[in-house]
């Protein structure tokens, strides 16, 4: 664990503060399709991600999700971060995008760490404010992109986040991410082929404008 937790954040963190975190946290490796973190559900741990990628995904009151952002490696949800604080209960669900391997520290830690060291408020500040221009990024896209702009763009967005070309998803699970139907998503997903910026294979697509 110390050398992950060093290699990710020890450009953040001073010595105390990495070995405080290493004292508490529960190292895990999640594979990917996992929930983490549901609606509804009272939060008792905030992760630390050391590899991989989640997802962040709101839902309506019919049931259908729409995602908000992803986290990488060296992130964390300032959303969590949120809930924890004020002992509210998880507005968000969180889904492993790619196996994840992370930590999970026990929201009993926040406020002690947030009083005790400037390096944790600042990373906490930062992780606001990340998660703040991600969102205001995706209702710029709700409100003024097409269709098929948003689905080159999810596309494009989830090749980065897994360093990877090749996206292994399906049809109905970009549809339930972007909140529209499967018939819809697989017209504009062979648009886009026809116009040479993804190839389509089984379960598989590759980004080509990337």
């Amino acid at each position: 664990m110390n050398e992950k937790l060093n290699q990710h954040y020890g450009h953040l963190f001073e010595e105390s503060l990495l070995s405080e975190i290493e004292s508490v946290g529960h190292q895990k490796k999640i594979a990917q399709g996992t929930v983490i973190m549901d609606i509804g559900k009272t939060l008792t741990h905030m992760p630390l991600l050391f590899e991989g990628a989640i997802k962040i995904l709101r839902e309506d009151d019919k049931g259908d999700e729409l995602l908000l952002y992803f986290l990488e490696s060296g992130d964390t949800c300032a959303m969590t971060f949120s809930c924890c604080m004020g002992q509210h209960k998880s507005e968000i669900r969180a889904v492993v995008e790619s196996d994840t391997e992370l930590l999970m520290i026990p929201v009993s830690q926040m406020e002690v760490w947030m009083a005790k060291y400037q390096s944790w408020r600042q990373f906490i500040l930062d992780s606001y404010h990340t998660r703040m221009m991600e969102l205001l990024e995706t209702v710029d896209t709700l409100a003024f992109m097409r269709m098929d702009e948003r689905l080159l763009k999810h596309l494009q967005d989830k090749a980065k986040v897994n360093h990877d070309e090749v996206i292994q998803t399906t049809h109905q699970e970009i549809a339930y991410d972007l909140n529209t139907s499967r018939v819809v998503i697989s017209r504009l997903l062979k648009k886009l082929e026809n116009e040479d910026k993804i190839e389509m294979y089984r379960n598989q697509i590759k980004v080509l404008a990337l």
